[in-house]
């Protein structure tokens, strides 16, 4: 028998489902796992060269996979002005003011603010224009569904009191119609005509940089969910393009092309030959996915709700938010991707959208029958009760960011004041999903929020960030078990990439994509999740991240 090049042993093995195994040893040659063997039966696969790694309690598990993240746009804001780690609206304001000291010509971009620091979610332009002076400065919410610009950013784009207001967004306005400084959804736009050139080289370094970020979280496959001309930067599918020939790319990525909504069906042929293009190459990266944007966010009250938003004081408005694509022009959209062989991944955040994205499956269903679309939603904030049951019907994957499924700052002060009673009762329904059969995958849509699939699983599974002392954002029935949010993160990301057939599972024949995780989550209590800690991770058989290096 020829001896195995690593072998992991003295710790639980998690395969993707289910409970992780014990006094077993999974063993890998040439990047592939061989078997998985009990401990005592080892001596059969080693060699003077094996690699032993012994675990110590720590649990092995498949790589993580991220089914929604933007890493070009995380690794540059991690480049430029970055203000994730900003603690309040003056500390944000300091780290701009700071960013701009050291770096004095040109314009100021960046991103990551926090809506539940400024008063309405809407930062001033005022605060901007008093750190910066006359500069011009266009900054990403961290949601990146608004941007704070500085009145200098402002006047260069011509925009003004008679600017009116584009179909998909919305500008805040002073008492003279003067714009206020934030600039929701679609009135971002605004400004491109004006921005500087998007740097190629910087997009390909927030590649690498993120990169560098996420294997360190464990994560070794990857669904872009933006490749194309948007937020700011070139077709980022240029960047994966040079990682490819330069031999850079290390995970496994699948990239979903952009659906511009100003746009129709004839975008698809040229969708088809860009997929075409990297059909049958390096088995790093495709381009089989195709991202509609069905609705915006609750927090700026775009996302597309079947009830009115109500105001500050709890009366009715006239806005349930915004459908981005015409609810019958997105079932021929989907039908037609459908027919193609592609895979839809939807934005749907309110009830409506997630209403109309499964509508539009129902129809695609009914025209072309069975497909192995593997078509999922993301985010799925409000979901109504009668649909629920329709995504295992449909077979559509239900794409968690569970990090956002429990009371925080930006939830409770921004977004439940304002909707329906039903709606906020109806928070991120996970465990309702779950029990209806739907399937599962998950994702950060970072760099909206952390990356790491640990405080994600905390949170699936907690439905309480560590320390709080809140109530279970939606009550205790739409907790997930640990095993299920696991598997969401692996096995069921992987399913919805293509990539179940060699990734997310610990099986013989399958990659030695795997990830090292101390202490055990599985044998702590759950309120102590979050303190697990990536301590490996390995692509290919190879470690390419170490806590020990």
């Amino acid at each position: 028998m020829t001896a195995a090049d690593t072998i992991f042993t003295g710790g639980p093995v998690f395969t993707g489902t289910g409970h992780p195994l014990n006094g077993q040893a999974v063993v890998v040659r040439d990047g592939a796992i061989v078997s998985i063997v009990p401990e005592g039966e080892l001596d059969a696969f080693r060699g003077a060269s094996t690699r032993l790694v012994e675990l110590a309690g720590a649990l092995v598990a498949p790589g993580f996979q991220d089914a929604h993240i933007h890493p070009v746009g995380g690794g540059i804001e991690l480049l430029q002005c970055n203000l994730s780690d900003a603690e309040s609206a003056d500390d944000a304001v300091r780290q701009v003011a700071n960013y701009a000291a050291a770096n004095p010509d040109g314009w100021i971009l960046g991103g990551g603010w926090s809506m539940d620091h400024f008063p309405g979610g809407t930062p001033a332009r005022q605060a901007l224009d008093a750190a910066i002076g006359d500069r011009p400065a266009l900054l990403s919410s961290r949601d990146h569904h608004s941007v704070w610009a500085s009145t200098a950013a402002i006047r260069l784009a011509g925009i003004d009191a008679a600017t009116p207001d584009p179909e998909d967004g919305r500008i805040e306005r002073g008492a003279d119609g003067f714009p206020a400084g934030t600039f929701h959804e679609g009135s971002s736009d605004l400004f491109d005509s004006v921005l500087p050139e998007p740097d190629d080289d910087l997009a390909y370094a927030g590649l690498l940089r993120a990169q560098d970020e996420l294997l360190a979280l464990g994560i070794t496959g990857w669904q872009d969910a933006l490749i194309g001309n948007a937020a700011g930067m070139n077709d980022t599918l240029g960047v994966y393009r040079r990682a490819l020939a330069e031999g850079t790319l290390i995970a496994h990525v699948v990239g979903a092309q952009w659906w511009y909504r100003s746009g129709g069906a004839e975008q698809i042929n040229g969708m088809i030959a860009r997929r075409a293009e990297f059909a049958g190459g390096s088995d790093r990266f495709g381009l089989g996915t195709v991202k509609i944007m069905v609705d915006g966010v609750a927090e700026n009250h775009t996302a597309a709700m079947k009830t009115p938003y109500r105001d500050a004081h709890g009366r009715d408005t006239d806005n349930s938010g915004l459908s981005f694509v015409d609810p019958v022009l997105l079932r021929d959209y989907v039908t037609a991707l459908d027919r193609e062989g592609f895979q839809v991944h939807f934005h749907a955040l309110g009830d409506r959208a997630v209403q109309e994205a499964l509508d539009a499956l129902a129809v695609a269903r009914e025209a072309n029958g069975p497909t192995d679309g593997r078509h999922h939603l993301a985010h799925l904030q409000v979901v109504a009760v009668e649909d629920v049951p329709r995504f295992a019907q449909l077979d559509a994957t239900a794409n968690l960011q569970a990090l956002w499924a429990c009371h925080e700052p930006q939830l409770d002060q921004l977004t439940l004041p304002f909707l329906q009673d039903e709606a906020k009762t109806r928070q991120y329904p996970f465990g309702d999903l779950d029990r209806n059969g739907t399937r599962l995958a998950a994702g950060s849509d970072w760099p909206v929020s952390s990356a790491n699939p640990l405080e994600a699983i905390h949170i699936a599974v907690n439905r309480v960030s560590p320390g709080s002392g809140d109530e279970p954002l939606g009550g205790a029935g739409q907790c997930l078990d640990l095993a299920t949010a696991f598997a969401a993160y692996t096995s069921g990301s992987a399913f919805v990439n293509h990539r179940d057939h060699d990734t997310g599972r610990i099986a013989p024949g399958y990659r030695a994509n795997l990830v090292v995780i101390d202490p055990d989550p599985f044998a702590a209590p759950v309120e102590d999740i979050h303190l697990s800690e990536v301590v490996s991770t390995w692509v290919d058989g190879d470690p390419v991240y170490s806590r020990e290096i």
